[in-house]
């Protein structure tokens, strides 16, 4: 069963029209609130009816969002995720991302995507669509180590780590 505030739609600023600034704004906060991994929390961000695809898989709604992520992180292990603005436009963001994890066998892949994102008027996601590829590592091939949790600040981002 949902928390109740999963049902409530709140304003999420920064609010449309972007700027490059409040561009980048939304995308660290949305890196922060993945790389915390509370489904429930993150479904707040998206309106009531958002729609996503990711990868192969077609989402409809905070509900199936919140079970998404729930089975996502079910399966990716010491996941660590870092975004990075690829371009904006009033209401759309297009974000490219990497993130790193471990699966239940011990194997680390790295991930590689873009999504494209739209907004409605209260800053909240409407669509989300997500194309992915993950590549196997080795483990002294990774680049994302610190503590789970929110990347530190001083962290290098994708085009410092050569990503």
């Amino acid at each position: 069963m949902l928390d109740f505030n999963i049902k409530i739609e709140d304003s999420r600023k920064p609010l449309p029209n972007f700027t490059k600034e409040t561009a980048i704004e939304k995308i660290r906060l949305a890196e922060d609130a993945w790389n915390n991994q509370a489904p429930e929390k993150i479904a707040t961000a998206y309106s009531l009816d958002s729609i996503w695809r990711n990868r192969d898989s077609f989402i409809n709604g905070r509900e199936e969002i919140v079970d998404f992520l729930t089975a996502k992180w079910g399966k990716e292990k010491q996941y660590r995720l870092i975004k990075e603005l690829w371009a904006y436009d009033e209401n759309r963001i297009a974000v490219r991302y990497v993130y790193e994890y471990q699966n239940d066998d011990g194997q680390w892949f790295r991930a590689h995507g873009n999504e494209n994102w739209q907004f409605n008027q209260k800053g909240l996601m409407t669509e989300r669509h997500a194309s992915i590829n993950d590549v196997a590592i080795d483990e002294n091939e990774r680049k994302f180590y610190w503590p789970l949790g929110r990347r530190p600040d001083d962290h290098p981002g994708l085009t410092e780590l050569g990503l």
